[in-house]
């Protein structure tokens, strides 16, 4: 009955195509251990011939490859996909068919091509015909079974690892610096050298505060961090020089604060050119984890300290796309940059920077300029700062005292740091070289292969031994221990600390962090009847104190010229700052500090002035451009610049070297009609105008 069956579907013409037999697993790790699966799917091909196919082809690159939604494209899917649209294949042979689709979407299209060009469809059991309607009710309920089973097999994966997650009983890969031990806790590494280096990352970020910096220091000192790799069999800790990203990375785990966090990245589905695609998205907030277990276990930071440094990586974050931003500490002037805020909307103030070098600050607050308005606050930086420096230092000089003490012992701590660092790299050397001989010993040699490898990988080790002692020995050569008289210089700049402030060895990065290390925020505001610039200091310990200050001037002595204000204001009305700085640098016009005009100079400006604005060209459908004339007639350019130097078509211009404008009404006329239509017909412009005195002027002005 069976055979019966099978013949009256397989026909004649399904035999003279090929078959061919589709193969896939989810993942790698199932291809590497489930083998039996593979081994089953590929006896495929026997069954084939047995049904009477000669030419069997066998796709196996989707093995390793998931089919649920969102994941990657499937080549081999594809390919079958293909094949069967251009009537080539008479069968398709799949162990179920989940191996084929997880997806309705795919499941559906593949049952719908396969209908269209007569392919059957086969487990190696039964043969199913897409265009017989009990098979297609099968194939069906089949498809539907195989994207539910994998959702349910999934939802049951899910709350299990969760269920054990709340318990804080699920094993993953944990960071550098802890591990698992015999009873299923988290504890630290009991190698004191890698905690040592996890405990020095934190250390260091919170004296240099920038991610980036803190990077470059590791590097400046030659410090390696242990990091975990797959290199060899399973994961192992490994000595090297680190990158930003791990950096970043161990200063945003939570796990290094004793907190056991599960669902940090979840999994996002977008659509994208007309596909279900699946990302990891890193939480903004790792509270909003799904299990966030605190005091799990020991940290190497406080739960508070974790959140600060978290605060400070968002602070540094410039991206505008993610809110006000402080920004990391550099050496550029503008002492104030990050703190400042309008006492009148709110915003922060940003620095810009002029001056011939371009690095004279100027703190501005947007206020309504980007929507056609005027700035807030404007004001020169270099005054404020000095004004700013002088009510800083009347209220942090008197703990000096406090400070030199501590630069002291952070002067000997670094030291010390940096020493403690590279005696556990030759302890750990010494280990390694001392276990390289022992196995470069218990060779036999006569082994000559085996002896020449351990004996390679012992030199290799002795080598670095030594350069860890010679930079040991470098250090240690370096390394100067406290005089009483260096203490008593250290001392001695803590009752200076005005001088100290001031002198050129303090550098602007330095005194920003002293700024943001003691003040939260300043608001300031200006009067605009006595010119009056009001600053109220916000300091970190809840106080408040205000000074004033008359308003700096702008600009003393080179002010912009009346006629270049004029043009602004006339071109301002309908065209753009970029469209204004061309014509005024076409007019051999410069700024108030003989700079060439650029949108930016413009937009200032016009901000300073008051002066209303556009970002883009104000569009007038009944108003032509020489470009817009020139598309509507449908001829050049210089058809257009003829017409007009013959004074057959009108134009205007706002001022000389301006865009022109070309009444759209005008080029509808009869005469203009009758013009063009001669010129396509015999290739040659016949106006009848009259040549005008002023054409070269025009042509110039285009």
């Amino acid at each position: 009955m069976k055979d019966s069956m099978l013949s009256s579907k397989i026909t004649p013409d399904h035999l003279n195509r090929k078959a061919v037999v589709y193969l896939r697993q989810s993942s790698l790790r199932q291809v590497q251990r489930n083998t039996e699966s593979c081994r089953l799917q590929y006896a495929l091909r026997n069954k084939a011939k047995e049904w009477g196919w000669r030419h069997i082809e066998v796709i196996d690159c989707d093995l390793g490859s998931s089919a649920s939604i969102g994941a990657s494209e499937r080549a081999g899917f594809e390919r079958l996909t293909a094949s069967v649209a251009v009537g080539e294949v008479g069968i398709i042979l799949n162990r179920e068919a989940s191996r084929l689709s997880r997806t309705d979407r795919d499941w559906c299209r593949l049952l719908e091509v396969c209908g269209v060009f007569d392919t059957l469809l086969s487990d190696g059991e039964q043969v199913y015909d897409p265009n017989c309607m009990d098979d297609q009710l099968v194939l069906g309920i089949k498809g539907t079974l195989s994207v539910v089973e994998l959702k349910i097999l999934r939802k049951r994966l899910t709350e299990g690892m969760q269920a054990k997650a709340e318990r804080g009983e699920y094993r993953k890969q944990l960071p550098a610096g802890y591990t698992w031990d015999v009873n299923g806790k988290i504890v630290r590494d009991p190698d004191e050298r890698v905690r040592d280096a996890i405990a020095l990352i934190f250390r260091k970020f919170r004296e240099i505060q920038s991610v980036r910096q803190t990077f470059l220091w590791f590097h400046d000192q030659q410090i390696e961090l242990p990091v975990t790799s797959d290199e060899g069999r399973g994961k192992s800790i490994v000595w090297r020089l680190p990158k930003k990203s791990f950096i970043k990375a161990v200063l945003e785990n939570p796990c290094y604060a004793g907190v056991y966090a599960w669902g940090l990245m979840p999994t996002k589905l977008d659509y994208v050119d007309g596909r279900v695609t699946k990302r990891r998205v890193r939480l903004a907030d790792v509270r909003a984890a799904k299990v966030f277990r605190e005091g799990n276990h020991e940290g190497y930071i406080s739960l508070e300290t974790f959140e600060e440094i978290q605060g400070m990586i968002r602070r540094n974050c410039l991206s505008q796309t993610k809110g006000e931003r402080t920004g990391a500490a550099r050496d550029g002037q503008g002492l104030l940059s990050g703190i400042l805020r309008c006492g009148r909307c709110g915003r922060k103030l940003y620095v810009a920077y002029y001056g011939k070098s371009g690095t004279a600050a100027r703190y501005i607050c947007r206020g309504e300029y980007e929507s056609g308005g005027k700035y807030c606050v404007a004001f020169g930086g270099s005054t404020v700062d000095k004004a700013f420096t002088k009510e800083l230092l009347r209220v942090i000089c008197p703990y000096g005292m406090e400070a030199g003490i501590e630069a002291e012992e952070s002067l000997c701590r670094h030291e010390a740091e940096k020493g403690k660092a590279v005696i556990q790299r030759i302890r750990q050397l010494e280990y390694e070289t001392t276990r390289a001989f022992e196995q470069y010993n218990e060779v036999d040699p006569r082994n000559r292969l085996v002896a020449v490898e351990l004996e390679r990988r012992w030199n290799e080790k002795l080598e670095e031994l030594e350069e860890a002692r010679r930079t040991l020995g470098r250090i240690e050569e370096d390394r100067r221990p406290l005089t009483e008289e260096d203490k008593g210089r250290i001392a001695a700049l803590g009752e200076r600390f005005s001088d100290v402030w001031r002198s050129d060895q303090c550098r602007n990065s330095l005194k920003k962090k002293i700024v943001r290390t003691v003040i939260r925020e300043v608001i300031v505001d200006l009067d605009d009847q006595s010119q009056k610039l009001t600053f109220v200091i916000h300091w970190q310990g809840g106080c408040h104190t205000s000074f004033h200050m008359p308003k700096p001037p702008s600009g003393v002595g080179r002010k912009t010229k009346e006629a270049d204000l004029e043009i602004i204001r006339k071109m301002s009305i309908r065209y753009c700052d970029a469209d204004i700085a061309r014509v005024l640098n076409k007019l051999q016009r410069t700024t108030a500090t003989g700079k060439r005009w650029n949108q930016l100079r413009v937009a200032t400006i016009r901000g300073k002035y008051g002066i209303a604005g556009h970002t883009k060209n104000v569009e007038d459908p009944n108003v032509l451009t020489l470009a817009g004339a020139a598309k509507y007639l449908g001829v050049s350019r210089t058809t257009i610049k003829r017409l007009v130097c013959e004074e057959v078509i009108e134009n205007r211009q706002t001022i000389p070297w301006a865009p022109w404008e070309i009444e759209k009404s005008a080029l509808d006329s009869e005469n203009i009609g009758r013009i063009v239509a001669g010129l396509r017909k015999t290739g040659k412009l016949a106006s009848g105008g009259k040549i005008s005195k002023q054409q070269e002027l025009l042509f110039q002005n285009m």
